[in-house]
């Protein structure tokens, strides 16, 4: 049978299994179908189209030149809506499922949509050591630059369609936050377009209340159009170390122990049961020994975790050497572990030679086509959290994890969380060591119910003064949230710049208790 013939046949088959069967039915019994077949190429095309737009965009050094005009556009939306009597409120016109945060936010279609088209790298001043970009300028994009001219950012955070305007409004986090703190902590510049249509520039020195507000604010302060952010000079490889660590009370100390070595430029732990982790230590390097270098980035490599495990698995230490940019994006393939659960198969060698250079789908793609039934599945009967936690109470906080939830791995991560000002920072007057307890899957617990285990967890987190990332399901109360997170700056600077007309506040607009 001719190959086109045979492939028209099978296409037909499989439409009319549809048809027979419900796309609804499909999509949630069989998502790896829908997946594999629509959404990877997808995915592929427009991974492809945005970082040909961004090359041909530096290249020809039009950037900058159409960012004054596209500020200008925003402040022309700005001032109309505040000419037609502001009777909404106004949020980015970018569609909800392009984020990467789980909700699609109803407040969408209510609000006054401002159409922020800004998606490019401005500038990369290697004298200041800083780059200057645009608030959906992702960090795909970003390390794919600056690797290329032997720099990168302090702080990259992991999945390549995290973009800068989610980083600084939310936050960002990855293994060299033990030194760097937080994203908004390497940020020295933001660029906005306030309630009133006017643009204004600050940093620590100018405007420092509206610079010290506008991380954790979720874009209730006002319409980010650019960010300077710090940049490092870069090495081509990072040595990691794997070391297995059994025993809860171990796992902590030697994990604290890798975290407050300064020595480390970067510090992770995978957590795979209550008991039993592998901890990673690594340092970035000019040279490579040929035996030991892992190219973990190639599309027919194991997933990342699945490599970790395997150190634990054989309880041996070991050694390696990956390539820096492949380092920074080592759980993006997986989407951490979250892949596994939408392509059970996905880590099979012969799924990784043949397709794993598709792979992922886009999260935007996932959210677009879930449908109402399976965010409802996801929504009670998977977790996805990331609690901010101060170092010393890690083991409390883990035995809570285990007992409310049970979802292995846990992602550990360590960051310096600085004094001062804003919606997050340390109880007392000094820096604090804190950790970033990720988890992502389906609880094992047979108690488990969505709102109720995230309270539970929400109110440990908020006893030991930690921080609760606000990409994800909030189901705190007003009362609580702001028990959480310190408002006084925040809503300070609401009223003096008119935002209380103009945008909804950071509760209402994150938290489930909150209408939209």
């Amino acid at each position: 049978m001719d190959p086109l013939l045979y492939l028209a046949v099978l296409v037909v088959i499989f439409l009319l299994w549809i048809k027979v069967k419900g796309l609804d039915y499909v999509i949630v019994h069989q998502r790896w179908i829908f997946v594999c077949l629509f959404l990877l190429p997808l995915s592929v095309i427009f991974d492809v189209y945005y970082y040909v737009r961004v090359w041909l965009i530096f290249k020809m050094c039009s950037a900058p030149k159409l960012h004054d005009q596209r500020v200008r556009d925003i402040q022309r939306q700005v001032r109309e809506w505040k000419k037609d009597g502001s009777k909404k409120y106004m949020c980015t016109g970018r569609p909800g499922w392009l984020t990467v945060s789980l909700r699609v936010g109803k407040y969408k279609k209510t609000h006054k949509n401002i159409m922020i088209n800004m998606m490019d790298i401005l500038e990369v001043d290697t004298n200041r050591q800083v780059v200057r970009v645009e608030p959906l300028a992702n960090m795909g994009q970003v390390t794919a630059l600056l690797t290329s001219l032997g720099w990168t950012l302090p702080v990259l955070p992991e999945l390549d369609d995290l973009t800068v305007g989610g980083l600084v409004m939310g936050t960002g986090i990855e293994s060299s936050s033990h030194i760097y703190g937080l994203f908004q902590h390497i940020c020295v510049a933001f660029e906005l377009v306030l309630a009133d249509g006017s643009l204004v520039r600050c940093t620590e020195e100018e405007n420092s209340d509206l610079f010290h507000a506008v991380p954790w604010s979720c874009g209730t302060l006002g319409f980010l159009v650019a960010a300077e952010i710090k940049i490092v000079p870069a090495k081509p490889w990072v040595k990691l170390s794997y070391e297995p660590v059994k025993g809860l009370e171990n796992i902590c100390k030697r994990f604290t122990e890798a975290s407050e070595n300064k020595q480390n430029t970067f510090v992770e732990g995978l957590q795979y049961s209550r008991d039993s982790a592998v901890i990673m230590t690594g340092t970035m390097t000019d040279q490579a020994e040929p035996d030991k270098i892992n190219r973990i980035g190639l599309h027919f490599k194991p997933w990342f975790f699945k490599h970790v495990e395997s150190y634990l698995k054989r309880d041996t230490a070991g050694v390696e050497y990956i390539p820096l940019r492949q380092y920074y994006h080592r759980h993006t393939r997986s989407i951490f572990w979250e892949l596994q659960d939408i392509i059970p198969f996905g880590n099979n060698p012969i799924f990784r030679w043949v397709f794993g250079w598709m792979v992922p789908p886009k999260i935007s793609l996932l959210k677009l086509t879930q449908g109402e039934t399976i965010r409802r599945l996801y929504e009670q009967h998977h977790v996805v959290q990331d609690m901010l936690v101060p170092m010393k109470n890690l083991q409390d906080a883990i035995m809570r994890f285990h007992q409310d939830i049970n979802v292995y791995p846990l992602w550990l991560c360590p960051f310096l969380l600085p004094s001062g000002r804003g919606m997050v920072h340390p109880k007392g007057q000094e820096d604090e060591l804190y950790v970033d307890i990720g988890a992502y899957g389906e609880p094992s617990v047979k108690h488990f119910e969505a709102k109720a285990s995230t309270r539970q967890l929400e109110k440990f987190v908020r006893e030991v003064h930690g921080f609760q990332m606000l990409y994800a399901d909030v189901y705190m109360d007003r009362e609580e949230f702001w028990e959480m997170f310190d408002g006084r700056l925040y809503h300070k600077l609401r009223e003096e710049l008119g935002c209380k007309e103009a945008f909804p506040e950071v509760y209402d607009k994150i938290c489930k208790s909150a209408r939209h």
